[in-house]
């Protein structure tokens, strides 16, 4: 029998995997590990939201198949939350689709919208959905550089000149997960037009609208004039309120993409369980104090981690928003590239981050740290990385003799 199957050749092997194994080995032997490699949130979700679901869960009628689109009520829930946060008016009935987190609405959207060999505009560095969602359903990806957003749309003007056939679909994400930075209206405007002049669809992943740390925050794509004729927008409650293993999320916008993401939904999944559901309605129809104070977590967590890590050696920027930091590799192991610097700062340091090139091949030089260790720790993390930056060449020495020796 041969096993060797189409869309699995097309992905590459897991890009974290060694670092990963590191880790694990290590934690086999006792050592203590400071995290910052998974973008998982650690604290708890809100009492209020965790109360509603365990109260519908008592309902014997709550074991029973839901909607695969959402129930109403959440559907409703999402559309006031646009509403209210961006000024989109929604239709919950055509324009609102309740998916499972944002990574499956992801997913198949690309599943309905990519015919073999359709060409897919795609930001790198990027989260791997944003291409592997369209590789695995057959479409082409037509890389952009995108260590800045205006770096990004320059480059579209030229991807589209020079893909045959011309792309279909342009995909945006802004706050960015890895780079952590965002955009102004004015960004979605001209990416909009840009869009309509070469007929394409747009995608905006916004998971991180939430987690913003200046007095601005992020728009939506859906408020610039003209987007819901071509665009729709990929959200989550995840980060927001620290619901990220309830896995709900949402596709709002464009009442013809969200029908054609609701037909292949129909016949793949019946919704999330339906306490979870009411539940997240009640996270975005109730108070909303606990969304300030998961913030300013992140906040706080960003200033001390930049700080402590300046102290220590490592220049770090200050992330805009996002619960990461998007961190040059410090001078000295410029050379050995991220997977091997990931690899050297977890084995010599036990601090764990995410190689930049798991995000694409212009993350490279760089590391993805995730604000998920508590203050404390990330001042021993600090600390870690001091000894470890003074010990560089000693470090880096033993590697070299290591790989002459194979």
């Amino acid at each position: 029998m041969n096993t060797d199957f189409h869309r699995i050749r097309r992905l590459p092997p897991y890009v974290f995997e060694g670092v990963n194994k590191v880790k694990a080995r290590l934690r086999g032997q006792g050592v203590d590990i400071i995290d910052f490699g998974m973008g998982n949130p650690d604290m708890p979700t809100p009492q209020h939201i965790v109360d509603k679901m365990i109260e519908t869960a008592r309902d014997p009628k709550a074991g029973r198949y839901s909607a695969s689109k959402g129930i109403i009520g959440l559907r409703r829930a999402m559309a006031g939350y646009y509403d209210r946060r961006f000024g989109v008016k929604l239709n919950p009935d055509t324009e609102v689709i309740a998916t499972l987190g944002s990574k499956e609405g992801f997913a198949n959207l690309a599943n309905a919208l990519t015919a073999p060999g359709d060409v897919i505009i795609c930001p790198n560095p990027a989260y791997p959905i944003h291409a592997f969602g369209f590789i695995m359903a057959g479409g082409v990806i037509r890389h952009v550089p995108a260590l800045s957003p205006e770096e990004y749309l320059s480059g579209i003007g030229r991807a589209v000149r020079h893909s045959a056939p011309p792309p279909s679909v342009m995909i945006l994400s802004y706050p960015s997960n890895p780079t952590a930075q965002w955009v102004d209206l004015d960004f979605y405007k001209d990416a909009i037009q840009l869009a309509k002049r070469h007929d394409m669809l747009v995608i905006s992943d916004i998971a991180y609208s939430e987690i913003y740390f200046d007095d601005n925050p992020p728009p939506s794509v859906l408020q610039a004039p003209g987007a819901k004729d071509i665009a729709v927008e990929v959200n989550s409650l995840s980060k927001t309120y620290a619901m990220a293993g309830w896995r709900v999320g949402m596709v709002v916008g464009n009442e013809r993409i969200c029908a054609a993401l609701a037909r292949v939904k129909s016949y793949l999944d019946y919704g999330a369980y339906t306490p979870i559901q009411v539940a997240a309605a009640a996270a975005m129809n109730g108070p909303q104090d606990c969304v300030d104070e998961i913030r300013a977590i992140y906040k706080s967590r960003r200033d001390v981690l930049v700080k402590s890590m300046k102290q220590a050696g490592w220049d770090i920027p200050a992330p805009p928003a996002s619960m990461f930091a998007w961190a040059p590799i410090p001078e000295k192991f410029r050379d050995v590239g991220s997977m091997e610097f990931a690899r050297m700062l977890v084995e010599e340091a036990g601090v764990a981050v995410a190689p930049g090139l798991g995000f694409g091949e212009y993350g490279e030089g760089y590391v993805r740290i995730g604000l998920v260790e508590n203050e404390q720790r990330v001042r021993q993390a600090a600390r870690n990385v001091k000894k470890f930056l003074g010990n560089a060449d000693e470090i880096l020495g033993r590697a070299h003799n290591a790989l002459a020796a194979q």
